[in-house]
């Protein structure tokens, strides 16, 4: 009959595809996020690639410090695209649709670049660390062959750990549910569509979370500690700003960062508000990125300053 071939194929397609709801029942609200997430994207791929391109061009910033700034500049711009075309095409759409196979692979490079993240902000707190609390011994422990190991450590881990939480994910059964109440393919919404008990997934993710941001963070602390009581020993005035001021980039991002994804990933299940984790989850995801490279740019000096050596040399040749 016509009603049991539709429930069939309703069935079949809820099966191989997701509807991403967002705001679908608010046109004007998507149109203006249409173009707000737009402008945004622009800003943080030419902010980003324009970072990646000014460290790779400055020989004077070829040193650890700036090596893992371009390993977060490059990460943001993954992080970024990983969501953001999506989101802009389905803002567009009338079916705002990705496919099975699309989801779980946006939810695995969303999570995996997550825990990147995470790891590789403690790796720059360590480098900050050595070079203010050890700076006659920086270049010895900071060597290349370190820094690469270093890198590789943190993007091999990311990646690895994400693998097990978005396979756990994934393979619960949904019961034909699809309409997935976020603007991508993220955990704690995507549980919101088992149709059985999810409390051991949740125990995962929390555990996942409390070793991916809690034990990060208090590294992170534990190393700015120690930077602020080397700091502090510094007598010249001039001496402790110059110190303090290669921190506030760093200490800024760090808090960008680990304060939404503590507020979106360490609250119990109970308490999870969708709308509110749906404008959380871009913040961290969208804008946050964007403000990392605005912040590596606008507040450090050497940044800045190779930038705009890069640009009179770029420009300077054009009129010649």
């Amino acid at each position: 009959s016509p009603d049991s071939t539709h429930t069939f194929l309703f069935h079949c397609c809820s099966q191989w595809e997701f509807i991403l709801l967002g705001v679908s029942d608010q046109p004007r609200l998507e149109m203006l996020l249409f173009v707000v997430f737009l402008v945004l994207y622009v800003l943080n791929l030419v902010g980003n690639l324009a970072i990646i391109v000014v460290l790779w061009l400055e020989p004077c910033l070829h040193t650890p410090m700036y090596f893992f700034l371009s390993n977060l500049s490059f990460l943001d711009l993954c992080y970024t695209t990983s969501i953001v075309p999506q989101m802009l095409v389905n803002f567009r759409s009338t079916h705002k649709s990705i496919t099975w196979a699309g989801c779980v692979a946006q939810l695995y490079v969303f999570l995996s670049l997550g825990c990147t993240e995470c790891l590789l902000l403690v790796v720059m707190a360590y480098d900050r660390y050595v070079a203010i609390c050890q700076p006659l011994r920086y270049t010895i422990v900071m060597s290349r062959r370190l820094c690469l190991q270093m890198a590789a450590t943190v993007w091999l881990s990311g990646f690895g750990n994400s693998m097990l939480q978005t396979v756990l994910t994934v393979r619960l059964p949904r019961c034909g549910r699809n309409r997935v109440n976020h603007f991508f393919c993220e955990v704690p919404a995507l549980l919101k569509l088992a149709c059985v008990d999810t409390s051991a997934n949740e125990a995962e993710a929390f555990a996942v979370s409390v070793i991916f941001l809690l034990v990060p963070l208090s590294l992170i602390l534990v190393s700015y500690s120690y930077i602020v009581a080397a700091v502090l020993r510094i007598r010249s005035a001039q001496g402790r700003l110059k110190a303090f001021n290669t921190c506030a980039s760093h200490l800024a991002v760090v808090s960008l960062f680990y304060g939404t994804g503590i507020f979106m990933y360490l609250q119990p299940p109970s308490s999870f508000s969708q709308d509110r984790g749906k404008m959380v989850s871009l913040f961290y995801g969208i804008i946050a990125p964007m403000l990392n490279s605005l912040i590596y740019t606008l507040r450090n000096k050497d940044v800045h300053g190779a930038l705009r050596r890069v640009l009179g040399r770029l420009f300077g040749s054009k009129r010649t």
